[in-house]
């Protein structure tokens, strides 16, 4: 005759398959990466797919800021444009309270410096601080009043091209803020703006020293 099996060995017997139960569940939870709350450590594979997904933006180049530079090209009407997609920089006539004169694109006006020599700039580091080269990366080009064939260009040390107007290498001033300002005009008794001839502009201006 059997006996009355014994409550705490039924439930023993009961509690074993339920404890078995519980530690695949577990185990299946640490191969599947963790979970949804990200309590646990990622797997390997998750690891490697966060990896894999994070890897073009690390071969991504700096964005350039557009203008930027340095040097001689700083205040280039072409800006950081090099390479095949940069848009041609030129060299126009505005009228300003010296006359008509040459600028660039932007209406900034153009200067020479009277210590040049023909088609060959002068200015040194120091002075290019003051006077930045006017410079392009694409080809220049002469609208308005100016006249196409004074317009070139000379290589400067630094392997930038300076726009040439006739004998004059041309820059900007950095004192001048807005298009038409002609503040550096006389500057030192050196400095001066351009005609569409290619002439400085000195008549009935008072040079400043």
């Amino acid at each position: 005759m059997r006996g009355t099996p014994h409550p705490a060995r039924t439930r023993s017997l009961l509690a074993a398959p339920l404890i078995a139960l519980a530690l695949l569940g577990a185990t299946g939870c640490e191969d599947s990466g963790g979970s949804g709350y990200g309590a646990g450590p990622a797997s390997p594979s998750a690891r490697q797919r966060d990896a894999g997904a994070a890897a073009p933006g690390a071969d991504a180049p700096a964005a350039t800021e557009p203008g930027s530079g340095s040097g001689a090209g700083a205040g280039s009407d072409a800006g950081s444009g090099a390479g095949s997609g940069a848009a041609p920089a030129s060299v126009t006539t505005a009228e300003s309270d010296l006359g008509s004169i040459l600028v660039d694109s932007n209406g900034r006006t153009l200067y020479a410096f009277t210590k040049d020599k023909p088609g060959t700039a002068t200015c040194d580091a120091d002075c290019i601080a003051v006077w930045p080269a006017f410079t392009s990366a694409a080809e220049l080009t002469a609208t308005g009043t100016a006249d196409p064939a004074l317009l070139g260009e000379t290589r400067l040390g630094e392997g930038a091209d300076q726009a040439v107007y006739g004998d004059w290498p041309l820059y900007y001033y950095v004192g001048d803020v807005l298009p038409g300002d002609v503040n550096g005009q006389g500057l030192d008794g050196e400095w001066f703006a351009v005609a569409a001839d290619g002439t400085l502009v000195k008549d009935g201006v008072e040079t400043v020293a």
